[in-house]
């Protein structure tokens, strides 16, 4: 009688699957502020031939990820010799709506659809360049821009009744602003 299961590969297993590797982004900081991007090890250069500077960051980083629809692994060496690396993931594609030739009837639901949103906009200083930053009550996420400022737009109608209050948080440097929705 045979009593061990099936064998499965275990990392040490010489099979032919390779690890997933994600591309590497390293992007260095000169004294000045101005930035030099490389993708596994080939300079990224801007499209319009300009200078990467700390401001230019999230749009940088939007080329690299063809705005998002790659995750990459990113490492950022300042001048002072610090090094920040994180993974800047894919976001969630988002469904196009097929337009209808006949037109269908109105519903509430389709009222609700073409509402026009009620926003609010929040802003706080103090985050790392370029950070993920949650809003809390969490209804979405943003990022901080090459200054270090977040700024997210809220639909006040998708918050719960009796909301005043939102949160910003600072995935990587902890920073944490609370701000009154008005």
């Amino acid at each position: 009688m045979n009593f061990t299961g099936p064998h499965r590969p275990c990392p040490n297993d010489d099979d032919t699957t390779a690890p997933v590797e994600l591309p590497h982004v390293l992007v260095t900081v000169a004294e000045d502020g101005t930035l030099a991007a490389m993708v596994d090890g080939t300079p990224y250069a801007s499209p319009d031939a300009s200078v990467w500077t700390r401001a230019t960051f999230g749009p940088l980083m939007d080329a690299i990820t063809k705005d998002r629809t790659i995750a990459v692994r990113v490492e950022v060496r300042e001048n002072d010799g610090s090094v920040f690396t994180d993974i800047l993931r894919t976001r969630k594609p988002r469904r196009a709506v097929a337009l209808t030739e006949s037109p269908l009837p109105e519903t509430r639901r389709s009222r609700h659809a073409r509402r026009v949103p009620r926003l609010a906009e929040v802003t706080a200083g103090g985050f790392v360049p370029g950070e993920d930053v949650a809003v809390a009550t969490i209804v979405s996420q943003t990022d901080a821009t090459g200054t270090g400022e977040a700024r997210a737009l809220i639909d006040l109608d998708d918050l719960p009744d009796g909301t005043h209050e939102v949160i910003l948080f600072g995935r990587i440097s902890g920073t944490l602003a609370v701000r009154r929705l008005t």
